[in-house]
């Protein structure tokens, strides 16, 4: 059985793959709150042929949560999280839990995204707050202020340990599991005036990106290869027979 050309053909796919996540990264190098994708292949065995042959599988794809880049606007409705947790924003179907913490107050008092979805609270209701009611003051627990009366607070949440992530637009992420609220602030914070960056090393992505498509062609290139002496070795049984 001939067994290079299927092996050959699962390294292009997983690698074919590894190519989109990369690619993806680097156009959301610059998105503020964006979490990379990586992906895991494994191997597997086969028996069919008169020795164990080795296949790599597609991949399985899954979101980075590492922390980008904190980056400081001074702009008191901007935040970013300090630690392992998520902030919420409504979503068609549920919260969307998401890393970007630019927010902006409508004329009816709304706390919105950037992208127009209403800010959650930690019970999961859209927070108000006064559009008359002067400065807005945020603390390291996410509590709201207007003219010093604590009005709202921005609801943290951490993901269950093993839940899978899914994306929802550029930097939100829907957990296959119920997200937990964070109430110990020892680790988790929010940072008033800051903003996070994409967690995707540009840098490090292109470098990823020149070595997978070398792999790519070299791969390309044994199949080539093989499919010759397959073809000339087909050719001399012809002429043998």
């Amino acid at each position: 059985m001939q067994t290079s050309l299927p092996v050959a053909l699962s390294a292009q796919l997983a690698m074919e793959k590894r190519l989109n996540t990369i690619a993806d990264n680097i156009a959301n190098s610059r998105t503020a709150g964006f979490r990379a994708t990586e992906v895991k292949f494994a191997s597997y065995m086969s028996n069919a042929a008169a020795e164990p042959v080795a296949f790599a599988s597609e991949g399985e794809t899954f979101i980075s949560t590492r922390t980008g880049e904190m980056t400081q606007t001074g702009n008191p409705m901007d935040v970013a999280i300090n630690g392992d947790a998520f902030m919420a924003v409504q979503g068609g179907n549920g919260p969307i839990y998401t890393r970007d913490g630019r927010m902006t107050m409508n004329d009816a008092g709304e706390l919105m995204s950037l992208t127009g979805k209403p800010v959650l609270d930690v019970g999961g209701a859209p927070i108000q707050l006064n559009p008359g009611g002067g400065n807005v003051s945020i603390g390291r627990d996410g509590m709201i202020s207007q003219g010093g009366a604590q009005i709202a607070a921005i609801g943290l949440f951490q993901m269950p340990a093993g839940a899978n992530l899914s994306r929802a637009g550029n930097s939100g992420v829907v957990p296959d599991r119920p997200a937990q609220p964070v109430v110990d602030f020892a680790d988790v914070n929010v940072m008033q005036g800051f903003t996070e960056g994409s967690n995707v090393n540009p840098v490090l992505e292109m470098t990823r990106m020149i070595e997978v498509q070398r792999q790519f062609e070299s791969a390309a290139r044994f199949l080539e290869t093989s499919e010759q002496s397959l073809d000339k070795a087909v050719q001399m049984l012809g002429s043998q027979s």
